[in-house]
């Protein structure tokens, strides 16, 4: 069950509008299949209401209203009136499952507890809703008040409740306790469905929910590039690479569109992946020392399980103070250029030079670094800036003039934009437009500073690009941010020409 669009959503910071929460939602279950989708809070705020509205709507037309979830609390009858209103049948409810919660938070004993969780099941399934409950705080009562635990669910186990969901709700356990604590329930109600919820406080999702697994556990939760409450919970993508890798078990999720869900959340949420995350950060397929890209041209010596084809990704190959002429070679083959051996160790030697300074090469620099380093940078050059003219004025929209050489020829064109780097790429494309010439799209644009925040420091900006099916980037680097644009999108344009 991902629980992206609930706990995902109380990440700091994160609000999912109406659309953007069906898209997901739509993503997960269609594309992604995951088997249940938990999309909101009960009485949240009328917004969210209107939110799981437009949900349970497509998910009744699709037939996906059964995988649909909401948590709900025990209010008497306003939790599930809220739930029914929205079209939405099934409700997770939020039940204590520690001693402590009980009688701290809501002062009762617990046979009241459970006299009021049973009132609240009877009317809800007197409105045809489907119930689950959750144990908040399971963890913490398996450690403390394990006999208070037992007897919640001694007292409910004969109610109507599809699912018992056991959760790590502070993020409190390690993986052995993790292991126990589920064989134990698991072992004393072997006719129950189990579900677990883990959070990451400790950076042990992933590992307590294997060992949950492990345990007998019938289902797990995840969201989408581990979003939630503090740390957040088991990233989806990690928990299906050890169901599938390491457990062995059956599921419905196609891991191939993991990879598209972590990227329009990550659009969604703001919430940046990190480079390092397992399975969809940007370098986690990507070869760094020679050594390995050697390795790989004899026989994959350096591949493992993970291969980036199944989450609809490619190997890439590193370049910087590590390469070797093996990692070099492979960028320059997926670029169709040919280098002989003495033109192999200048570039080697210069990439390596870059390294030792920090400065970040990517595949798409080769061709500029064999320009420059075998002195033909003026036959790779066929488009060169030759003047622009940035205007930005209080209460007026800033005006771009641009004069360009394309194959030898000036062109010349003037624009409004909503910003400069905007403006300059509205006159670029008049210019293109005027020749016939097709453009990429623009899918992301990053600019970076060193740390410190000095107002002048120099500015990295790396611009994404797509252009016909070929994804790739370009950056550029100068104490102005629209210079550095500027420069990223003169060397898109001569890599088009180039591949052209």
């Amino acid at each position: 069950m991902d629980t992206t669009l609930r706990d995902g959503e109380q990440t700091s910071g994160v609000s999912f509008a109406a659309q953007e929460k069906l898209a997901i939602a739509k993503l997960l279950l269609e594309e992604v299949k995951v088997d249940r989708i938990e999309v909101a809070s009960a009485r949240v705020s009328q917004g969210e209401f209107e939110s799981v509205k437009k949900i349970a709507d497509w998910a009744k037309a699709s037939g996906h209203l059964h995988k649909v979830e909401i948590l709900g609390f025990i209010d008497g009858n306003v939790t599930v009136d809220w739930i029914y209103d929205t079209g939405c049948r099934v409700l997770n409810l939020l039940a204590k499952g520690s001693l402590k919660h009980v009688s701290e938070q809501l002062k009762r004993t617990p046979e009241q507890h459970v006299e009021d969780i049973k009132k609240v099941i009877a009317y809800a399934r007197s409105r045809e809703l489907e119930v689950n409950i959750y144990l908040e705080d399971w963890s913490n009562g398996m450690m403390n008040s394990p006999e208070y635990v037992f007897a919640i669910m001694d007292g409910l186990k004969d109610e109507p409740i599809k699912r018992f969901m056991l959760p790590d709700t502070l993020g409190i356990l390690n993986p052995h306790q993790t292991y126990e604590y589920c064989k134990q329930v698991r072992e004393r109600y072997p006719e129950l469905h189990l579900d677990f919820h883990s959070h990451n406080d400790y950076d042990f999702a992933v590992a307590d929910t294997f060992e949950a697994i492990r345990a007998g556990i019938n289902g797990v939760h995840t969201t989408v590039n581990g979003l939630g409450e503090r740390a957040g919970n088991a990233p989806l993508s990690s928990v299906i690479g050890i169901l599938n890798d390491h457990l062995n078990v059956p599921n419905s999720v196609d891991e191939s569109k993991l990879n598209k869900v972590s990227k329009i959340v990550e659009s969604f949420s703001g919430i940046r992946i990190p480079t390092n995350k397992p399975l969809i950060g940007e370098f986690v397929f990507t070869q760094t020392a020679g050594i390995h890209a050697d390795g790989d041209s004899k026989n994959n010596l350096y591949f493992n399980a993970l291969l980036p084809e199944r989450f609809g990704r490619k190997r890439e190959y590193a370049l910087g103070k590590n390469s070797g002429k093996a990692s070099i070679k492979k960028n320059l083959e997926e670029l169709g250029i040919d280098l002989d051996d003495e033109a192999m160790k200048l570039i080697t030697k210069r990439i390596i030079e870059l390294g030792d300074k920090k400065e970040r090469v990517s595949k798409e620099d080769l061709p500029y670094i064999i320009s420059n380093v075998l002195d033909t940078e003026k036959s790779e050059q066929k488009i060169k800036v030759l003047n622009y003219s940035l205007s930005l004025a209080y209460g007026l929209k800033p005006v771009a003039q641009v004069r360009i050489l394309i194959d030898k020829k000036p062109y010349q064109e003037t624009a409004i934009g909503d910003g400069q780097y905007d403006a300059f790429m509205k006159a670029l494309w008049k210019i293109y437009e005027r020749l016939g010439k097709k453009r990429p799209l623009l899918s992301d644009y990053v600019v970076t500073i060193p740390p410190g925040g000095r107002t002048d420091a120099f500015v990295e900006t790396i611009i994404h690009w797509e252009f016909e099916g070929r994804a790739f980037k370009t950056r550029g680097l100068d104490a102005d941010q629209t210079e550095a644009a500027i420069q990223a999108t003169v060397r898109m344009l001569n890599l088009i020409e180039h591949w052209q």
